[in-house]
C-alpha cells in the first residue's frame, strides 16, 4: 500500500531524529545507514526512498540538532541574564557530559564535521554563530564588539571543556574541567549583583523538543 505524503514525511523525520542521536553517541563514520534504519524500525532498503546519500541524512540530522540548541539559547535570551547564565552553566555539567546522544553536536561531532561536506559545515557554522551572537549582549563588557568576542571565547571554551571532560580518563579531572568552566561562565555573564555567580546548574542542557531515542544507545 502506497504511503501518503504525510506518512512519508513522518517516517523521514523519524529517521532524522534517530540519526541525530546515533551520530552524537557513536560518531558520524561509526554509525551506518543499516543501523540507523534498524533503530528506526525500518529496513535498510527503504533508506534511499528518503535520502540520496548518508551525507544528506547527516546534514539534516545536524540541522535538526542545531535548530534545537539555537532555540534554547534564544529562549534563554528572551528571559534575561539569569536564564542565560543558567542555560550556559547547564552545558558544563556531568549530566550533559554523560549523555552525548541528547547533547551538543559540536562537542560530540566537531572533529568529524571538520571533514564533512560544505553544507554540513555551513549548518554547524551558522549554529555556532547564532549562539554567540544571541549570547553576546549578556557578556560582561561595555563595548558591543568586545561582548561578541567574549561570547565567542566562552562558547568555544564550553565546547572544548565538554569534549575534554569526556576524553580524560581521570574522573576527578573531568569534574574539575566542568567546574572551572562553570566558574568562567559565571564571571563573563552580566547578572544582577544579588545573584550568585558561582552556582552550579543541576541539570544538563537539552534540546527543546523530545527526540526519538536510538536503540543503539
Amino acid at each position: 500500500m502506497k504511503k501518503s505524503k504525510a506518512e512519508t514525511a513522518k517516517t523521514r523525520q523519524r529517521i532524522v531524529e534517530v540519526a541525530s542521536a546515533a551520530i552524537r553517541n557513536q560518531g558520524i563514520e561509526a554509525t551506518g545507514v543499516a543501523e540507523i534504519m534498524a533503530a528506526a524500525g525500518l529496513t535498510h532498503g527503504g533508506f534511499y526512498r528518503h535520502f540520496a546519500s548518508k551525507e544528506e541524512l547527516v546534514s539534516e540530522a545536524i540541522a535538526l540538532t542545531r535548530k534545537d540548541f539555537v532555540a534554547g539559547t534564544l529562549a534563554a535570551a528572551d528571559q534575561g541574564a539569569d536564564a542565560m547564565l543558567k542555560h550556559f552553566q547547564e552545558y558544563a555539567t556531568s549530566d550533559h557530559r554523560d549523555d552525548p546522544g541528547s547533547g551538543c553536536p559540536l562537542a560530540a561531532n566537531g572533529s568529524e564535521i571538520v571533514r564533512a561536506d560544505a553544507k554540513t559545515r555551513h549548518l554547524a557554522t551558522e549554529g555556532f554563530r547564532s549562539i554567540c551572537e544571541t549570547a553576546a549582549p549578556f557578556m560582561h563588557s561595555q563595548d558591543h564588539e568586545k561582548k561578541l568576542e567574549t561570547a565567542i571565547s566562552v562558547v568555544t571554551n564550553m565546547i572544548g571543556a565538554l569534549t575534554m571532560s569526556r576524553m580524560v580518563d581521570d574522573p576527578e579531572l573531568s569534574k574539575q574541567i566542568l567546574e572551572v568552566t562553570r566558574r568562567r561562565i559565571a564571571k563573563t555573564i552580566d547578572v544582577p549583583p544579588s545573584k550568585s555567580r558561582e552556582q552550579s546548574a543541576p541539570r544538563a542542557l537539552k534540546p527543546q523538543r523530545k527526540r526519538a531515542r536510538s536503540k543503539m544507545q
